[in-house]
């Protein structure tokens, strides 16, 4: 995406909960509203509950002209390639488990927002056991409609986008971390097959 080329490093929150991740018109409004009062740049996938709804609709007025030039709204984004950009600074998410391997793969801290079933148990796992991710949504028991307000939502995003945070640098050091084992394991099993193939012609 040549916008997100053209942000500076880290500077960039994005807000995606995933292929069923949707809200109601409050929530849209309080997000966007905690958007454009922190302001920070952000990329944000807006899902609508129903095709016939336009999401535009459910958005504050005069919302996207305030933001314009430092905030993108889509229906969709490629999430994987999204968050491989240097420019990712902090990631809203609803907690499915690829978007959290992602998130950790590509050293891009989280602002958890579970929406469903097994996503409550790893927003909990993430924030009060691994202190890996900061929390918006405090109910980890059941689904909620609750709409969480603008000031837990830039309090989140503020400490998620803060350069010098605990939790950002647990999750670079959670990044690089996965690369080295990966590279590693990579590395035996070029060396197993090359030998095991060896191994083998000499039989032959």
């Amino acid at each position: 995406m040549k916008w997100l080329d053209d942000q500076p490093q880290a500077s960039v929150v994005f807000l995606c909960f995933g292929s069923m991740g949707s809200f109601k018109a409050p929530q849209v409004k309080e997000i966007a509203q905690g958007l454009e009062q922190i302001g920070f740049r952000f990329l944000w996938s807006l899902r609508v509950q129903s095709p016939q709804n336009d999401a535009s609709e459910m958005l504050p007025e005069g919302f996207l002209e305030t933001v314009q030039g430092r905030g993108m709204i889509c229906s969709w984004a490629p999430q994987l390639k999204v968050l491989a950009y240097k420019a990712l600074g902090g990631f809203i998410s609803h907690c499915g488990w690829n978007s959290i391997l992602e998130s950790f793969w590509f050293g891009v801290p989280i602002v958890t927002w579970p929406l469903y079933a097994e996503q409550q148990l790893n927003a909990f796992k993430m924030v009060k056991e691994l202190g890996l991710a900061v929390e918006t949504r405090l109910n980890y028991r059941k689904d909620s409609d609750e709409v969480v307000m603008i000031d837990e939502i830039e309090k989140a995003v503020g400490m998620v986008m803060d350069g010098g945070s605990e939790v950002r640098k647990k999750v670079k050091e959670m990044s690089r971390d996965c690369k080295e084992e990966c590279y590693g394991r990579w590395i035996f099993i070029q060396f197993f097959w090359k030998t095991d193939r060896g191994h083998d012609r000499q039989q032959l």
